[in-house]
Protein backbone atom coordinates (compact mmCIF):
# COMPACT_ATOMS: atom_id res chain seq x y z
CA UNK A 1 0.00 0.00 0.00
CA UNK A 2 1.74 3.18 -1.15
CA UNK A 3 2.19 6.13 1.15
CA UNK A 4 1.16 9.54 -0.11
CA UNK A 5 3.84 11.93 1.15
CA UNK A 6 4.19 15.69 1.21
CA UNK A 7 5.59 16.43 -2.27
CA UNK A 8 8.27 18.91 -3.26
CA UNK A 9 6.33 21.34 -5.45
CA UNK A 10 9.07 23.96 -5.87
CA UNK A 11 12.82 24.24 -5.52
CA UNK A 12 12.59 26.38 -2.38
CA UNK A 13 9.83 24.36 -0.71
CA UNK A 14 10.74 22.87 2.67
CA UNK A 15 7.29 22.09 4.05
CA UNK A 16 3.65 22.34 3.03
CA UNK A 17 0.27 22.88 4.64
CA UNK A 18 -2.82 20.79 3.89
CA UNK A 19 -5.43 23.43 3.13
CA UNK A 20 -8.32 21.19 2.11
CA UNK A 21 -8.95 17.55 1.37
CA UNK A 22 -10.87 17.10 -1.89
CA UNK A 23 -11.57 13.43 -1.13
CA UNK A 24 -13.01 11.99 2.07
CA UNK A 25 -11.73 9.22 4.29
CA UNK A 26 -12.35 5.84 2.65
CA UNK A 27 -13.11 7.22 -0.81
CA UNK A 28 -11.93 5.06 -3.69
CA UNK A 29 -9.69 7.19 -5.89
CA UNK A 30 -8.25 6.62 -9.36
CA UNK A 31 -4.83 7.57 -10.60
CA UNK A 32 -4.84 11.30 -11.38
CA UNK A 33 -7.75 12.17 -9.07
CA UNK A 34 -7.26 15.38 -7.11
CA UNK A 35 -6.66 14.52 -3.46
CA UNK A 36 -6.00 17.77 -1.67
CA UNK A 37 -4.89 21.38 -1.89
CA UNK A 38 -1.39 22.09 -0.54
CA UNK A 39 -0.09 25.54 0.32
CA UNK A 40 3.62 26.00 -0.33
CA UNK A 41 5.96 28.94 0.14
CA UNK A 42 5.01 30.15 -3.36
CA UNK A 43 1.48 29.11 -4.22
CA UNK A 44 -1.42 26.75 -3.56
CA UNK A 45 -1.30 23.57 -5.60
CA UNK A 46 -3.64 20.63 -6.11
CA UNK A 47 -2.03 17.24 -5.48
CA UNK A 48 -3.13 14.24 -7.54
CA UNK A 49 -3.14 10.54 -6.71
CA UNK A 50 -0.29 8.48 -8.13
CA UNK A 51 -2.09 5.15 -7.70
CA UNK A 52 -5.67 3.85 -7.36
CA UNK A 53 -7.24 2.56 -4.17
CA UNK A 54 -9.06 3.50 -1.00
CA UNK A 55 -7.87 6.73 0.61
CA UNK A 56 -6.86 6.79 4.25
CA UNK A 57 -6.09 10.32 5.48
CA UNK A 58 -3.26 10.81 7.97
CA UNK A 59 -2.77 14.59 7.96
CA UNK A 60 -5.59 16.89 9.01
CA UNK A 61 -6.55 20.08 7.22
CA UNK A 62 -4.36 22.93 8.44
CA UNK A 63 -1.51 20.61 9.37
CA UNK A 64 2.00 21.57 8.22
CA UNK A 65 4.45 18.79 7.38
CA UNK A 66 7.97 18.58 6.04
CA UNK A 67 8.65 17.24 2.56
CA UNK A 68 8.51 13.45 2.52
CA UNK A 69 6.23 13.11 5.55
CA UNK A 70 3.19 10.82 5.00
CA UNK A 71 -0.10 12.65 4.53
CA UNK A 72 -2.23 9.67 3.48
CA UNK A 73 -2.17 6.00 2.51
CA UNK A 74 -3.87 4.51 -0.55
CA UNK A 75 -4.81 0.85 -0.09
CA UNK A 76 -6.89 -1.82 -1.78
CA UNK A 77 -9.81 -1.19 0.55
CA UNK A 78 -10.55 0.70 3.73
CA UNK A 79 -10.16 -2.50 5.72
CA UNK A 80 -6.65 -3.07 4.42
CA UNK A 81 -5.35 0.31 5.56
CA UNK A 82 -3.05 0.07 8.56
CA UNK A 83 -3.77 1.98 11.74
CA UNK A 84 -0.40 3.65 11.72
CA UNK A 85 1.84 5.17 9.07
CA UNK A 86 4.61 4.32 8.89
CA UNK A 87 4.15 0.80 10.26
CA UNK A 88 5.05 0.27 13.89
CA UNK A 89 8.47 -1.18 14.63
CA UNK A 90 8.06 -4.40 16.68
CA UNK A 91 11.34 -3.69 18.47
CA UNK A 92 10.18 -0.24 19.44
CA UNK A 93 6.82 -1.54 20.66
CA UNK A 94 8.65 -4.15 22.70
CA UNK A 95 10.68 -1.46 24.41
CA UNK A 96 7.59 0.65 25.05
CA UNK A 97 5.85 -2.37 26.57
CA UNK A 98 8.54 -2.70 29.27
CA UNK A 99 7.63 -1.55 32.79
CA UNK A 100 8.25 2.14 33.28
CA UNK A 101 8.57 2.82 29.55
CA UNK A 102 6.71 5.83 28.15
CA UNK A 103 5.27 6.54 24.78
CA UNK A 104 7.35 9.68 24.23
CA UNK A 105 8.30 10.10 20.54
CA UNK A 106 11.91 9.28 19.74
CA UNK A 107 12.25 12.53 17.82
CA UNK A 108 10.24 15.77 17.88
CA UNK A 109 7.11 15.70 15.70
CA UNK A 110 7.28 17.63 12.44
CA UNK A 111 4.83 20.31 13.56
CA UNK A 112 6.83 21.24 16.69
CA UNK A 113 9.61 23.78 16.10
CA UNK A 114 13.12 22.81 17.22
CA UNK A 115 14.61 24.49 20.30
CA UNK A 116 16.83 27.52 19.85
CA UNK A 117 20.04 25.52 20.35
CA UNK A 118 19.21 22.38 18.44
CA UNK A 119 22.55 20.67 17.75
CA UNK A 120 21.15 18.90 14.70
CA UNK A 121 17.49 19.09 15.65
CA UNK A 122 16.71 20.26 12.14
CA UNK A 123 17.75 16.87 10.77
CA UNK A 124 15.68 15.09 13.36
CA UNK A 125 12.72 17.30 12.62
CA UNK A 126 12.83 16.48 8.91
CA UNK A 127 12.73 12.78 9.69
CA UNK A 128 10.13 12.98 12.46
CA UNK A 129 6.80 11.21 12.01
CA UNK A 130 3.72 13.36 11.62
CA UNK A 131 2.03 11.62 14.58
CA UNK A 132 1.45 14.11 17.40
CA UNK A 133 2.56 13.12 20.90
CA UNK A 134 0.01 11.31 22.97
CA UNK A 135 -1.99 13.33 25.43
CA UNK A 136 -1.54 12.68 29.15
CA UNK A 137 -4.07 10.40 30.74
CA UNK A 138 -5.78 11.30 33.96
CA UNK A 139 -3.19 9.43 36.09
CA UNK A 140 -0.22 11.17 34.43
CA UNK A 141 0.65 8.27 32.12
CA UNK A 142 0.88 8.69 28.36
CA UNK A 143 -1.97 7.42 26.21
CA UNK A 144 -0.70 5.28 23.33
CA UNK A 145 -2.99 5.49 20.30
CA UNK A 146 -2.70 5.35 16.54
CA UNK A 147 -3.48 8.49 14.48
CA UNK A 148 -6.64 6.84 13.16
CA UNK A 149 -7.79 6.05 16.67
CA UNK A 150 -7.18 9.63 17.78
CA UNK A 151 -9.14 11.04 14.84
CA UNK A 152 -12.11 8.73 15.42
CA UNK A 153 -11.99 9.51 19.14
CA UNK A 154 -12.18 13.23 18.43
CA UNK A 155 -15.10 12.74 16.04
CA UNK A 156 -17.07 10.55 18.45
CA UNK A 157 -16.12 12.29 21.69
CA UNK A 158 -14.37 9.26 23.18
CA UNK A 159 -11.98 9.71 26.10
CA UNK A 160 -8.87 7.75 25.13
CA UNK A 161 -7.84 7.59 28.78
CA UNK A 162 -10.81 5.32 29.45
CA UNK A 163 -10.15 2.98 26.51
CA UNK A 164 -8.16 -0.24 26.81
CA UNK A 165 -5.76 -0.75 23.93
CA UNK A 166 -5.46 -4.11 22.21
CA UNK A 167 -2.68 -3.18 19.83
CA UNK A 168 1.07 -3.84 20.23
CA UNK A 169 2.31 -2.66 23.62
CA UNK A 170 -1.23 -1.72 24.65
CA UNK A 171 -1.62 0.82 21.88
CA UNK A 172 -5.19 1.93 21.21
CA UNK A 173 -6.23 1.11 17.65
CA UNK A 174 -9.31 1.82 15.53
CA UNK A 175 -11.37 -1.15 16.71
CA UNK A 176 -10.84 -0.16 20.36
CA UNK A 177 -12.27 3.31 19.79
CA UNK A 178 -15.14 2.12 17.60
CA UNK A 179 -16.25 -0.31 20.30
CA UNK A 180 -16.02 2.30 23.07
CA UNK A 181 -19.08 4.32 24.17
CA UNK A 182 -19.30 7.79 22.63
CA UNK A 183 -19.94 11.09 24.31
CA UNK A 184 -17.07 11.16 26.80
CA UNK A 185 -15.47 14.63 27.13
CA UNK A 186 -12.05 14.89 25.50
CA UNK A 187 -10.76 18.17 26.90
CA UNK A 188 -7.30 16.75 27.53
CA UNK A 189 -7.02 15.25 24.05
CA UNK A 190 -8.11 18.04 21.74
CA UNK A 191 -5.43 20.71 22.37
CA UNK A 192 -2.66 18.30 21.42
CA UNK A 193 -4.22 16.65 18.40
CA UNK A 194 -6.03 19.64 16.91
CA UNK A 195 -4.62 20.94 13.63
CA UNK A 196 -3.29 24.51 13.53
CA UNK A 197 -6.05 27.02 12.95
CA UNK A 198 -6.08 28.87 9.64
CA UNK A 199 -4.82 32.47 9.63
CA UNK A 200 -7.32 34.53 11.60
CA UNK A 201 -7.55 37.72 13.60
CA UNK A 202 -8.02 37.48 17.35
CA UNK A 203 -8.53 40.40 19.69
CA UNK A 204 -6.76 40.65 23.01
CA UNK A 205 -7.90 43.18 25.53
CA UNK A 206 -5.28 45.24 27.34
CA UNK A 207 -7.07 46.97 30.21
CA UNK A 208 -5.54 50.33 30.93
CA UNK A 209 -3.14 50.14 27.99
CA UNK A 210 -2.74 53.23 25.84
CA UNK A 211 -2.99 51.15 22.68
CA UNK A 212 -6.37 49.69 23.57
CA UNK A 213 -7.35 46.40 22.02
CA UNK A 214 -4.67 44.66 19.94
CA UNK A 215 -5.59 42.63 16.87
CA UNK A 216 -3.16 39.73 16.47
CA UNK A 217 -3.13 38.17 13.02
CA UNK A 218 -1.30 34.99 12.09
CA UNK A 219 0.79 35.19 8.91
CA UNK A 220 -0.08 33.11 5.89
CA UNK A 221 2.67 30.94 4.47
CA UNK A 222 3.27 33.46 1.71
CA UNK A 223 3.59 36.29 4.21
CA UNK A 224 6.02 34.23 6.28
CA UNK A 225 8.20 33.65 3.22
CA UNK A 226 8.17 37.33 2.27
CA UNK A 227 9.07 38.36 5.82
CA UNK A 228 11.91 35.85 6.06
CA UNK A 229 13.43 36.61 2.68
CA UNK A 230 13.23 40.37 3.05
CA UNK A 231 14.92 40.15 6.45
CA UNK A 232 17.62 37.89 5.04
CA UNK A 233 18.21 40.25 2.12
CA UNK A 234 18.64 43.28 4.36
CA UNK A 235 20.88 41.33 6.71
CA UNK A 236 23.31 39.78 4.23
CA UNK A 237 23.27 41.90 1.04
CA UNK A 238 25.53 45.00 0.96
CA UNK A 239 23.32 47.03 -1.34
CA UNK A 240 23.62 50.43 -2.96
CA UNK A 241 21.12 52.33 -5.07
CA UNK A 242 21.22 54.45 -8.21
CA UNK A 243 18.46 56.75 -9.42
CA UNK A 244 17.64 58.10 -12.86
CA UNK A 245 14.96 60.18 -14.52
CA UNK A 246 13.83 58.79 -17.86
CA UNK A 247 12.23 60.89 -20.59
CA UNK A 248 9.24 58.78 -21.66
CA UNK A 249 7.82 61.17 -24.28
CA UNK A 250 8.73 58.86 -27.17
CA UNK A 251 7.42 55.84 -25.27
CA UNK A 252 4.09 57.60 -24.71
CA UNK A 253 3.83 58.28 -28.44
CA UNK A 254 4.74 54.69 -29.33
CA UNK A 255 2.14 53.28 -26.97
CA UNK A 256 -0.53 55.55 -28.45
CA UNK A 257 0.27 54.23 -31.92
CA UNK A 258 0.29 50.63 -30.71
CA UNK A 259 -3.09 51.19 -29.07
CA UNK A 260 -4.50 52.37 -32.40
CA UNK A 261 -3.18 49.27 -34.13
CA UNK A 262 -4.42 46.83 -31.48
CA UNK A 263 -7.55 44.91 -32.40
CA UNK A 264 -9.89 42.53 -30.64
CA UNK A 265 -8.54 41.02 -27.47
CA UNK A 266 -4.94 41.89 -28.28
CA UNK A 267 -3.56 43.77 -25.24
CA UNK A 268 -1.69 47.02 -25.79
CA UNK A 269 1.78 46.83 -24.18
CA UNK A 270 1.87 48.87 -21.01
CA UNK A 271 4.73 51.11 -19.93
CA UNK A 272 5.73 48.40 -17.48
CA UNK A 273 5.93 45.92 -20.36
CA UNK A 274 8.31 48.33 -22.06
CA UNK A 275 10.39 48.49 -18.88
CA UNK A 276 10.51 44.68 -18.71
CA UNK A 277 11.65 44.49 -22.33
CA UNK A 278 14.26 47.24 -21.88
CA UNK A 279 15.64 45.53 -18.78
CA UNK A 280 15.78 42.19 -20.58
CA UNK A 281 17.76 43.63 -23.49
CA UNK A 282 20.12 45.44 -21.11
CA UNK A 283 20.59 42.29 -19.03
CA UNK A 284 21.74 40.45 -22.12
CA UNK A 285 24.49 43.06 -22.54
CA UNK A 286 25.47 43.09 -18.84
CA UNK A 287 25.77 39.46 -17.71
CA UNK A 288 26.69 40.29 -14.11
CA UNK A 289 23.44 42.21 -13.68
CA UNK A 290 21.75 38.99 -14.77
CA UNK A 291 23.74 36.92 -12.30
CA UNK A 292 23.97 36.17 -8.60
CA UNK A 293 26.59 36.10 -5.88
CA UNK A 294 26.72 32.69 -4.24
CA UNK A 295 29.34 30.95 -2.16
CA UNK A 296 32.03 33.52 -3.04
CA UNK A 297 31.41 32.98 -6.76
CA UNK A 298 29.62 34.79 -9.55
CA UNK A 299 26.80 32.75 -11.08
CA UNK A 300 26.05 34.13 -14.55
CA UNK A 301 22.76 32.85 -15.92
CA UNK A 302 22.35 31.80 -19.53
CA UNK A 303 18.69 32.86 -19.72
CA UNK A 304 17.17 36.28 -19.08
CA UNK A 305 14.08 35.75 -16.92
CA UNK A 306 12.50 38.92 -15.58
CA UNK A 307 10.27 38.71 -12.52
CA UNK A 308 7.37 41.17 -12.23
CA UNK A 309 6.19 41.99 -8.71
CA UNK A 310 2.40 41.59 -8.40
CA UNK A 311 0.32 42.53 -5.38
CA UNK A 312 -1.64 39.44 -4.36
CA UNK A 313 -4.26 39.43 -1.58
CA UNK A 314 -2.29 40.19 1.62
CA UNK A 315 0.99 39.19 0.01
CA UNK A 316 3.54 39.93 -2.71
CA UNK A 317 4.17 37.48 -5.54
CA UNK A 318 6.75 37.68 -8.32
CA UNK A 319 5.83 35.62 -11.41
CA UNK A 320 8.47 35.25 -14.10
CA UNK A 321 8.57 36.21 -17.76
CA UNK A 322 11.00 33.64 -19.12
CA UNK A 323 13.40 34.56 -21.93
CA UNK A 324 12.06 38.10 -21.94
CA UNK A 325 14.97 39.28 -24.08
CA UNK A 326 13.81 37.14 -27.01
CA UNK A 327 10.09 37.93 -26.74
CA UNK A 328 8.29 40.74 -28.52
CA UNK A 329 6.50 43.52 -26.66
CA UNK A 330 3.18 41.91 -27.59
CA UNK A 331 4.23 38.55 -26.19
CA UNK A 332 5.40 40.15 -22.96
CA UNK A 333 2.14 42.09 -22.68
CA UNK A 334 0.02 38.96 -23.07
CA UNK A 335 2.16 36.96 -20.68
CA UNK A 336 2.32 39.55 -17.90
CA UNK A 337 -1.45 40.02 -17.96
CA UNK A 338 -2.07 36.30 -17.83
CA UNK A 339 0.41 35.89 -14.98
CA UNK A 340 -1.10 38.77 -12.99
CA UNK A 341 -4.57 37.30 -13.40
CA UNK A 342 -3.41 33.88 -12.21
CA UNK A 343 -1.71 35.45 -9.21
CA UNK A 344 -4.84 37.33 -8.16
CA UNK A 345 -7.05 34.28 -8.68
CA UNK A 346 -4.64 32.00 -6.83
CA UNK A 347 -4.05 29.81 -9.88
CA UNK A 348 -0.37 30.64 -10.42
CA UNK A 349 1.93 27.61 -10.28
CA UNK A 350 5.33 27.28 -8.57
CA UNK A 351 7.22 26.94 -11.88
CA UNK A 352 5.79 30.32 -12.90
CA UNK A 353 7.21 31.82 -9.71
CA UNK A 354 10.68 30.33 -10.06
CA UNK A 355 13.73 30.92 -12.21
CA UNK A 356 13.81 34.73 -12.13
CA UNK A 357 17.19 36.38 -12.74
CA UNK A 358 16.09 40.02 -12.28
CA UNK A 359 13.01 41.76 -10.86
CA UNK A 360 10.96 44.82 -11.80
CA UNK A 361 8.74 46.37 -9.10
CA UNK A 362 6.35 49.12 -10.21
CA UNK A 363 4.33 51.28 -7.82
CA UNK A 364 3.69 54.05 -10.32
CA UNK A 365 0.00 53.15 -10.58
CA UNK A 366 -0.36 54.23 -6.93
CA UNK A 367 1.13 57.65 -7.61
CA UNK A 368 4.48 56.79 -6.02
CA UNK A 369 7.23 58.82 -7.68
CA UNK A 370 10.33 57.24 -6.05
CA UNK A 371 11.01 54.23 -3.87
CA UNK A 372 13.73 51.67 -3.21
CA UNK A 373 12.84 48.00 -3.54
CA UNK A 374 14.53 45.23 -1.57
CA UNK A 375 16.63 42.88 -3.69
CA UNK A 376 15.00 39.54 -4.40
CA UNK A 377 17.96 37.41 -3.32
CA UNK A 378 20.04 35.84 -4.73
CA UNK A 379 19.48 38.12 -7.74
CA UNK A 380 22.02 40.86 -8.35
CA UNK A 381 19.59 43.76 -8.64
CA UNK A 382 16.01 45.00 -8.70
CA UNK A 383 14.51 48.00 -10.51
CA UNK A 384 11.90 50.11 -8.73
CA UNK A 385 9.68 52.07 -11.12
CA UNK A 386 7.81 55.22 -10.14
CA UNK A 387 4.85 57.03 -11.67
CA UNK A 388 4.98 58.35 -15.22
CA UNK A 389 3.73 61.93 -15.34
CA UNK A 390 4.18 65.22 -17.13
CA UNK A 391 6.83 67.31 -15.46
CA UNK A 392 8.64 70.55 -16.21
CA UNK A 393 12.07 69.83 -17.68
CA UNK A 394 14.66 71.83 -19.56
CA UNK A 395 15.20 70.86 -23.20
CA UNK A 396 17.49 72.92 -25.48
CA UNK A 397 17.58 75.72 -22.94
CA UNK A 398 13.80 75.97 -22.67
CA UNK A 399 11.38 74.86 -19.96
CA UNK A 400 8.92 72.39 -21.43
CA UNK A 401 6.43 69.75 -20.22
CA UNK A 402 7.61 66.19 -20.84
CA UNK A 403 6.45 62.76 -19.68
CA UNK A 404 9.13 61.48 -17.33
CA UNK A 405 9.51 58.53 -15.01
CA UNK A 406 11.86 58.02 -12.07
CA UNK A 407 13.52 54.66 -11.49
CA UNK A 408 15.76 53.34 -8.72
CA UNK A 409 18.16 50.44 -9.20
CA UNK A 410 19.13 48.56 -6.02
CA UNK A 411 22.27 46.43 -6.48
CA UNK A 412 24.18 43.77 -4.60
CA UNK A 413 27.63 45.36 -4.29
CA UNK A 414 29.28 41.94 -4.12
CA UNK A 415 28.62 41.35 -7.83
CA UNK A 416 27.66 44.75 -9.27
CA UNK A 417 29.99 47.69 -8.74
CA UNK A 418 29.08 51.33 -9.10
CA UNK A 419 30.33 51.90 -12.66
CA UNK A 420 28.87 48.60 -13.91
CA UNK A 421 25.48 49.39 -12.41
CA UNK A 422 25.55 52.93 -13.79
CA UNK A 423 26.22 51.67 -17.31
CA UNK A 424 23.47 49.07 -16.97
CA UNK A 425 20.95 51.69 -15.79
CA UNK A 426 22.04 54.09 -18.56
CA UNK A 427 21.34 51.37 -21.12
CA UNK A 428 17.84 50.85 -19.73
CA UNK A 429 17.21 54.58 -19.94
CA UNK A 430 18.54 54.72 -23.51
CA UNK A 431 16.23 51.91 -24.62
CA UNK A 432 13.17 53.55 -23.07
CA UNK A 433 13.97 56.97 -24.48
CA UNK A 434 14.36 55.41 -27.96
CA UNK A 435 11.58 52.78 -27.64
CA UNK A 436 11.70 51.65 -31.27
CA UNK A 437 14.80 49.73 -30.22
CA UNK A 438 12.51 47.54 -28.10
CA UNK A 439 11.02 46.12 -31.29
CA UNK A 440 14.37 44.99 -32.69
Amino acid sequence: MPDVVMPRLSDSMEEGTILRWLKAEGDVVARGDELCEIETDKATMTYEADSPGALHILAAEGETLAIGQPIAVIGESSASVPDTAPAADPATDAVRAQPGATDEPLVPPADVPPPAASNGAGVAEAAAPSTPPSAPAGDGARVKASPVARRIARERGVDLGAVTGTGPGGRIVRDDVESAPAGTPVAAEQPVAAAPAPPAVTVQGEPGAAKGEVAVQELTRGQQVVARRMAEAKAIVPEFTLQAEIDMEEAVGLRARLKELASGDTPTPSYNDMVVKACALALREFPRANGAYRDARFHLHGRVNVGVAVAAPDSLVVPTVFDADSKSLGEIARETRALAERVRSGAVTPPELSGGTFTVSNLGMYGVTNFTAIINTPQAAILAVGALAQRAVVRDGELVARHTMNVTLACDHRILYGADAAEFLARIRELLEQPLALAL
